[in-house]
């Protein structure tokens, strides 16, 4: 599957201390150790918010309570999960990974409804399609987001104009308008630079493909569609770098070395730009982003929520609140490459200037409008479960040479098992 950047800033959580957090992962600190509505305790993860915030949130709000602020490393879902149902040590405030808000909102009740809050007041200041991925069929918000991943297209202008080839960011865009475009300019830049690659694995390509669609594996029915045509179509762009040779079938560790040298694109989100900086610093300058090829989707993004145990839900609302308001979402935005989820912070000084790395070039002009065109999609709680096999077989292909006709069968087979068992008919 793809690289993620919250797998290089794991990290964070050692140097939490440095910005004034405590770093833990659970203990006696959460709500039910006291009934003190003055003490307050914030879980999150490495990278999942911008440290300075976080730190000078504990100072803005101390007049009020005490924010305990943990950064929690290892299995974060299963961390949250476990204490939730133990019902001791439990946070006042957690993050929520958005990979996994969808098999939280059937225990929607273990958490409190934000719009009784206030969250109804703000909520149009967030982008509609990622509010509603957090909330509940009968209107419950669980979820305040934090931040999304829109795709677009990382590609090297370097090797673009030894190509011969635009490299400006539009007209590299009008050439890989589609993913067969795109596929045909891989080609040629295959051909006048030999040893270079297009993708990474097709995985990355299978993964935003589905993304691009407005249906996923499951329906709202709680019906296995991931043997329909959209399904399939995803399946075969992805196959296509494959057979065309453009595809470098990088599923370990060697990928921070191919960046850097044979990957002429990277297809990802927002995030990964921070993963071409931190794995090839050496190409400062050589990188643009445009449009993705066939238009955008989403990958990541999280959110904040309040667990019912919550000690002072009024003032743990209003420090959600501060943390990720527009102005302190573009912050973020520069602190992390945390991108935010509210389109007001688009236009201010801290998103619109020019990055050094891609070459002075004010990538908000990409990510923007591919942040509000991203297809709204159901994702049923099994959903991440349900997609697993096609992954595995995709890496099939890649690594045993597995057909993917045969490879398409078993991810199907394997697919429905799984919904089965996860009561999807």
């Amino acid at each position: 599957m793809d690289l993620s950047r919250r797998g290089f800033l794991q990290a964070a959580a050692l140097t939490a201390a440095a910005s004034g957090l405590t770093v833990a992962c659970g203990g006696g600190s959460g709500s039910t150790g006291s009934k003190n509505g003055k003490n307050l305790t914030l879980w999150y993860w490495g990278g999942a918010l911008s440290d300075k915030v976080v730190a000078e949130a504990k100072t803005h709000f101390s007049g009020q309570v005490k924010l305990t602020a943990a950064s929690i490393g290892g299995d974060f879902k299963q961390k949250l999960t476990t204490t939730l149902a133990a019902g001791a040590s439990v946070p006042d405030i957690t993050g929520i990974k958005g990979e996994d808000m969808a098999s939280f909102l059937p225990n929607a009740a273990r958490f409190l409804d934000l719009n009784d809050l206030g969250f109804k007041k703000i909520a149009s200041q967030y982008l509609d399609w990622k509010t509603k991925l957090a909330q509940t069929e009968d209107g419950r918000q669980i979820g305040f987001p934090i931040d999304i991943g829109p795709t677009a297209l990382f590609y090297r202008a370097d090797l673009f104009d030894k190509a011969g080839l635009p490299t400006d960011p539009d007209k590299v865009a009008a050439r890989a308008g589609t993913w067969e475009e795109y596929f045909a300019l891989g080609t040629e830049l295959r051909k006048k630079v030999p040893g270079t690659y297009l993708v990474n694995n097709i995985s990355s390509v299978f993964n935003i493909a589905v993304g691009q669609g407005t249906q996923r594996f499951i329906d709202k029915d709680n019906h296995f569609i991931g043997d329909q045509d959209h399904i399939r179509t995803a399946w075969e762009t992805a196959i296509r770098p494959y057979t065309l040779g453009l595809d470098a079938k990088i599923n370990d560790n060697t990928w921070n070395a191919a960046v850097g040298k044979t990957l002429t694109t990277e297809l990802g989100a927002a995030w990964h730009a921070l993963d071409i900086e931190q794995a090839a610093p050496k190409t400062k300058g050589k990188w643009r982003v445009c449009a993705t090829p066939g238009g955008p989707a989403n990958q990541g993004g999280s959110y904040l929520a309040l667990p019912r145990q919550c000690r002072n839900p009024e003032e743990a609302f209003k420090i959600i609140s501060w943390i990720l308001s527009p102005e302190n979402d573009a912050r973020g935005f520069a602190d992390a490459a945390i991108f935010p989820a509210a389109p007001a912070a688009y236009a201010m000084p801290a998103m619109t200037g020019g990055d050094p790395f891609f070459g002075g070039q004010k990538v908000i002009e990409v990510f923007g409008p591919a942040a509000k065109a991203i297809p709204a999609a159901y994702e049923a709680p099994a959903d991440a479960a349900v997609m697993a096999p096609y992954f595995t077989e995709l890496t099939s292909i890649e690594a045993k040479g597995k057909k993917p006709e045969a490879a398409w069968k078993d991810a199907v087979s394997q697919a429905k098992q799984i919904a089965r068992r996860q009561g999807v008919n």
